[in-house]
């Protein structure tokens, strides 16, 4: 049914392709972005309301939606690389390590990820199933990846960084988009649809796509049996009556991953959000959010889960006055966690209802027009640890207009999961790993220091130096009678650097480098790989954009990672090139290839894994067409 569903769309983006070959139409400008533009970039996520990025005193970075159809990357992982603060590597087919300034691994814990303001980390281990995670990345309108402790404004787990992936508004895709993907790794079809719903400015769009990810290779050239198939469809409508924003949106997906075993691993979920926002007659902003996710997975011979979650949050954006600018709010999210065990783990009770609460409240005292100072503070309540206080104060000096200067102190934490306190391993007695009953929170502090700036119309450019400190790390300990518990008796601090920057050399040819150094220094008497993750010293990146002409553009995108310690993966340098045509006004062609240079490579090897997982050269070709 799936095949025949993608043959439809297929049919159809071809059949609509023709259509606008010979009629013509109005399709988007996709010309990218000026310097000067991107100097008035806003962003919502480093002070939960909107400012412009040059004024946001963190360590951020903005994919914009043009730049990631620039680059023809097919899933959220892929378009997070383009972020030169952020740690991304393919394990397989299906999952990616994604992090910021370390503790990388396949179930990385220290990264609060949202999507248009819906938490998507699972309370089973903290982290992200990023296979569960998809957008039509056309309607992306920009991903701000803010790397550095964000605990005051978003609560616990946002320790080492902040990812927010913000959809267009409904209004900005309207008509009828179609794309359709062939290449050696993966083959994707979509549709879209949009239009205005005629009252109170409302506008509406709905989606379905299908990808199929083809089985990675193994390094002796055998496939790894783990490609995968999923479908999604979604929806979003907005409403604009006087004062007020509204927005409900959704989505429903399903995937199947082929594994060694006779069964397959089946994922589902679904989700609802609602969003309320009014202006009041002070110019004060007041914010209402409740979405509702299932999510189910199945991994036979290992675990199964049901998850339910609901979550109603609420802020208020106070007017802001020569004083200074508040922001205060608070929110209540509850979940349902079913796990099925199996001989070889458990997660015990199987069964359990956990709850999380937080007020929170920010500060932004103006004493000078150029120098500011920002308080926070938020209390925050979890079913393990109950109360969290999460503090931060930051220092701005802003000599002009496109120069910032900042340094910031914050507390973050990583509260406990279900993998820490109720974890057993084998499925039943007698146990080798029984739990963590008294697993705490592991903590962070954390000073930044930042400048960013705007040299003219042609060049900009943002430094960070970091320093944390950490204490709580996750243990593996021994507890008598050949039995251990997970505890937190490893701590460390990690030192680096994060730089960038972007040079307009002429009006159709723009550069941008980045560099990231990292050294972690780890202690205590349980020390291990897999609790403190794998992470290199050095990431370089440097990218390319030039506009031929004609409707005509070439993307370059040069990577070098540093090789990771344990378990040791090789340093490995590659090299994306994307090739975009524009054979109307309304369709586009694109050719892309990637890790073209050099042999296949690893990214990033379990210990727990067999024959490791290498990446080859692949091509791939994509046509969209909107009308």
């Amino acid at each position: 049914m799936r095949s025949n569903c993608m043959w439809v769309i297929a049919s159809l983006a071809a059949f609509c392709a023709g259509s606008c070959l010979a009629e013509g139409g109005s399709g988007p400008d996709l010309t990218s972005l000026s310097l000067e533009q991107l100097g008035n970039v806003h962003v919502t996520s480093v002070s939960r309301y909107d400012e412009r990025l040059t004024d946001a005193p963190a360590s951020v970075y903005v994919i914009s939606g043009e730049e990631i159809r620039r680059a023809n990357v097919h899933s959220l992982p892929e378009a997070l690389r383009l972020a030169p603060n952020l740690q991304v590597a393919q394990i397989n087919a299906y999952q990616y390590a994604i992090t910021a300034r370390g503790f990388n691994s396949s179930t990385a814990n220290k990264l609060l990820v949202l999507i248009d303001g819906r938490t998507i980390y699972t309370p089973l281990y903290s982290g992200v199933f990023w296979d569960a995670q998809d957008v039509l990345l056309q309607d992306i309108d920009r991903i701000e990846v803010v790397s550095g402790p964000g605990g005051t404004l978003w609560g616990a787990n946002a320790v080492n960084g902040v990812i927010n992936i913000v959809t267009k508004k409904a209004s900005e895709s309207s008509g009828t988009f179609v794309s359709a993907t062939d290449g050696q790794v993966q083959q994707e079809v979509a549709l879209r649809h949009g239009g205005s719903t005629g009252a109170s400015g409302g506008a509406y769009r709905a989606y379905v796509k299908f990808d199929d990810w083809n089985h990675s290779t193994t390094a002796d050239g055998n496939a790894a049996l783990d490609g995968w198939h999923r479908a999604q469809a979604g929806f979003r409508a907005d409403w604009h009556p006087a004062n007020v924003e509204m927005t409900v949106q959704g989505d429903i997906y399903g995937d199947q991953i082929d594994q060694t075993q006779a069964m397959l691993q089946r994922n589902s979920g679904a989700n609802l959000l609602v969003r309320w926002e009014c202006l009041l007659p002070s110019d004060s902003i007041v914010q209402l959010q409740t979405y509702y996710d299932h999510t189910s997975r199945n991994y036979p011979g290992l675990f199964s889960e049901k998850l339910d979650i609901l979550d109603v949050a609420a802020q208020v954006i106070e007017a802001s006055n020569t004083s200074g600018q508040t922001v205060w709010g608070g929110g209540y999210r509850t979940a349902d966690d079913r796990v099925g065990s199996s001989a070889f783990l458990a997660v015990l009770p199987a069964h359990m209802q956990l709850q999380w609460g937080n007020v929170f409240a920010q500060r932004v005292w103006t004493l000078t027009p150029d120098f500011q100072i920002t308080t926070g503070a938020r209390f925050e309540y979890n079913s393990y640890t109950h109360i969290e206080f999460l503090p931060s104060l930051r220092l701005t000096w802003k000599p002009t207009q496109d120069e910032l200067l900042w340094t910031g102190l914050s507390r973050a934490v990583r509260a406990p999961s279900r993998i820490d306190t109720d974890f057993y391993f084998p499925g039943h007695p007698p146990y080798q790993l029984a739990g963590g009953p008294g697993f705490r929170s592991e903590i962070a502090d954390t000073l930044d220091v930042g400048w960013r700036t705007q040299a003219g119309n042609d060049l900009s450019y943002s430094l960070t130096a970091f320093h944390s400190l950490y204490q709580h790390l996750e243990s593996i300990e021994p507890s008598g009678n050949s039995t251990y518990v997970v505890g937190n008796q490893n701590s460390g601090r990690t030192n680096g650097l994060e730089a960038w920057a972007t040079y307009e050399a002429t009006v159709n040819w723009t550069v941008s480098a980045g560099l990231l150094l990292q050294t972690e220094t780890f202690s205590g008497p349980y020390l291990s790989a897999s609790s403190l993750g794998n992470d290199p010293h050095s990431q370089l990146s440097l990218k390319s954009h030039w506009t031929i002409g004609n409707g005509k553009s070439l993307d370059m995108f040069l990577r070098h990672v540093g090789q990771l310690p344990s378990p040791a993966t090789p340093a490995y340098t590659t090299l994306d090139l994307s090739a975009r045509w524009r054979l109307s006004q309304d369709v586009e062609l694109t050719i892309s290839g990637r890790n073209l240079l050099g042999s296949p490579h690893e990214e990033f090897t379990q210990a727990t894994a067999g024959s490791s997982i290498v990446l080859q050269r692949a091509i791939d070709v994509t046509l969209k067409a909107s009308f």
